[in-house]
C-alpha cells in the first residue's frame, strides 16, 4: 500500500498541516491501495506563496530555458511510463493496455505539444502603432479529475510551464497516485523550487481554497458543470481567470447515406472505451427513425464484444468504473432509462456475471428512446449509450442542440464535404466527421454549460498568457 502523505510544496516533500487521511481504493478489488494526507487552507497557502515567490524568476526565463525544462521533463516522463500506467489502472481501473497506450501517452503528448507550442508563439511582435507583448498569467490553480488522471494534469502542468506560469496542483483525490508520480517526475526534471506544488486533498476544502486564494491568478479546472460553478463563485471576488472543461452529452449524428455497419460500431465502441468514463464521448446516437430495427441490431453485436474484467488481464475491454460513488450513479441511471420506458437492447442494472467484486458495469445500450428523457438529458459517465430516432437532418441538428452541453460533436456520412455541413451547424467545441480521434494539437473546450476557454496545443498555452499592449510615441 503506498504512503502519499506528504505534499510536493516549494521544491520538496512537506508534512502536511492537514490531519485527515484518506484511503484512495483500487476499483477493481474495493480495496484500499494508497491513503493520502487531506490539506487544509494553510497547506494551500504554503503552495500559492512558493509559487507566488518562485514566479517573478520563473515568468523572466527565456523560451530556450522552458523549452529545455519541458524537454527534460518529457525524457523523465519516458523513463516513467510504465510506472504511471500501472498507478492509473491501480486507482482508477483503465484497462492496462489503455492506460499504457492512451492514458499515460497522451499526458506525454501534451508536453510534446506545448514544446513545439513554443516555436509557434509570437511572445513579442511588432504591430506597427504599438509592440503586442504575451506574458505568462501567474500563479495558477489547477484542479483535476480522476477519468483521464495523468491526461488531465498534463495539459494543465505543460502550457502552463511553458507560458512562464507557477502553479498549485490538485488532483482528484478518488485518483491521486498519478499526480503525486507527476510530481516526482517533475521533480527529478529539475522543475526550478516553487514553480510547481502539489496539495491532495477534497474540492469542497483545498479545491475552494485554491480557487478563492487572493494571491492565485488564474484557476484551471476539469470536472463537472456542478462543480464548475462552485469554482467560478470562490473565483469571482478576486476577478480571477476561470479556465474550464467541464460535463458533456455529446452527439452522435449518423447520417442516412454513412456505412452504417462501421458507424454505429465505431459509435457503441467509442462510448464503451474507458468505461464511458470520457467526457467527451458520443452517449447520444442519433439515427433515421427508418433505419432503427438495423442499428439496434448492429449496435447489440458491438455491445456483446465490450468485454468487461480484471484491468490486469489480457483481452479486458472495460474495466470498473471509479468508485463506488459513480457506480451507484450510474446504476440509479440505467434503472431511471428502464423506469422511463426506453428500449433496452443490451445490459442493464446490476454488474456482469462473474464479476461481484469491483465497480463494475454492464455494457448498456437503449433504443427508441427521446431527447427529454433522464439519459439523454444528463451525463451518466458510465459504459451507457442511447439510440435517439431523427425524421430528417434539420431535427438531427436540432436533437443534438438541444442540450444544455457543448463539448464534443460527430458526425458520420458517405461524404465528408455532408458531414462537415452539419458539422458547422453544432453549437460544440469540436466536431468528428467519421471516426476521426482525438488530436491533441487542435482546441479542445467546449460552448454553453461544456465549459470555457481551450486547452491542447497552442491554444492551451494561450490560456495561460496575458496580453499587454506598449504603444509607441508619435514621432
Amino acid at each position: 500500500m503506498r504512503d502519499l502523505t506528504k505534499f510536493y510544496i516549494d521544491g520538496q516533500w512537506a508534512a502536511p498541516h492537514g490531519r485527515g487521511r484518506l484511503d484512495v481504493i483500487n476499483p477493481a478489488t474495493e480495496e484500499p491501495c494508497a491513503t493520502i494526507a487531506l490539506g487544509d487552507a494553510s497547506d494551500v497557502d504554503r503552495a500559492v506563496k512558493a509559487a507566488r515567490a518562485a514566479f517573478d524568476g520563473f515568468a523572466a526565463t527565456t523560451i530556450e530555458d522552458r523549452k529545455a525544462l519541458l524537454q527534460r521533463i518529457i525524457q523523465v516522463y519516458l523513463k516513467r511510463n510504465e510506472d504511471m500506467a500501472r498507478a492509473i489502472t491501480e486507482e482508477m481501473g483503465a484497462p492496462k493496455a489503455l492506460a499504457i497506450q492512451a492514458q499515460s501517452a497522451s499526458s506525454l503528448g501534451h508536453f510534446q505539444t506545448a514544446l513545439k507550442a513554443l516555436d509557434e508563439i509570437e511572445f513579442e511582435k511588432d504591430e506597427g502603432t504599438h509592440w503586442l507583448m504575451r506574458e505568462p498569467v501567474g500563479v495558477c490553480a489547477l484542479i483535476t479529475p480522476w477519468n483521464w488522471p495523468a491526461n488531465q494534469i498534463a495539459c494543465k502542468v505543460a502550457p502552463a510551464l511553458a507560458a512562464g506560469c507557477t502553479m498549485v496542483l490538485k488532483p482528484s483525490e478518488v485518483a491521486p497516485i498519478s499526480g503525486h508520480l507527476f510530481a516526482e517526475i517533475l521533480d527529478e526534471a529539475g522543475v526550478p523550487k516553487g514553480v510547481f506544488n502539489l496539495v491532495h486533498g477534497t474540492g469542497p476544502e483545498v479545491g475552494a481554497a485554491m480557487s478563492s486564494h487572493p494571491d492565485v491568478d488564474m484557476v484551471s479546472f476539469t470536472g463537472s458543470t456542478r462543480a464548475g460553478v462552485e469554482v467560478a463563485k470562490n473565483a469571482a471576488p478576486t476577478v480571477k481567470r476561470v479556465a474550464q472543461e467541464l460535463g458533456g452529452k455529446s452527439a452522435n449524428i449518423i447520417l442516412d447515406d454513412a456505412d452504417f455497419k462501421r458507424a454505429v460500431t465505431i459509435g457503441v465502441m467509442t462510448v464503451m472505451n474507458n468505461s464511458g468514463q470520457s467526457c467527451n464521448a458520443p452517449t447520444r446516437m442519433l439515427v433515421p427513425a427508418g433505419r432503427m430495427d438495423e442499428t439496434i441490431a448492429i449496435a447489440r453485436e458491438a455491445a456483446a464484444k465490450v468485454k468487461p474484467g480484471d484491468p490486469y488481464a489480457d483481452g479486458t475491454v472495460i474495466g470498473p468504473v471509479a468508485s463506488e460513488t459513480q457506480w451507484r450513479k450510474v446504476q440509479g441511471l440505467i434503472e431511471q432509462g428502464v423506469k422511463e420506458g426506453a428500449e433496452l437492447v443490451a445490459g442493464g442494472p446490476g454488474k456482469p456475471e462473474g464479476l461481484e467484486r469491483g465497480y463494475y458495469v454492464k455494457p448498456t445500450v437503449f433504443a427508441r428512446a427521446n431527447n427529454a428523457m433522464t439519459i439523454a438529458r444528463e451525463e451518466i459517465f458510465g459504459p451507457v449509450l442511447t439510440i435517439i430516432p431523427y425524421k430528417d437532418e434539420d431535427d438531427a441538428v436540432a436533437i443534438a442542440n438541444d442540450t444544455p452541453y457543448g463539448l464534443s460533436g460527430y458526425v458520420y456520412s458517405g461524404d465528408v464535404s455532408h458531414a462537415r455541413k452539419v458539422a458547422r451547424r453544432l453549437r460544440t467545441g469540436n466536431v468528428h466527421l467519421n471516426g476521426a480521434g482525438v488530436d491533441v494539437t487542435a482546441p479542445f473546450g467546449g460552448y454553453k454549460q461544456s465549459g470555457n476557454g481551450r486547452e491542447w496545443g497552442v491554444h492551451g498555452v494561450e490560456e495561460f498568457l496575458e496580453k499587454k499592449a506598449i504603444l509607441k510615441p508619435k514621432k
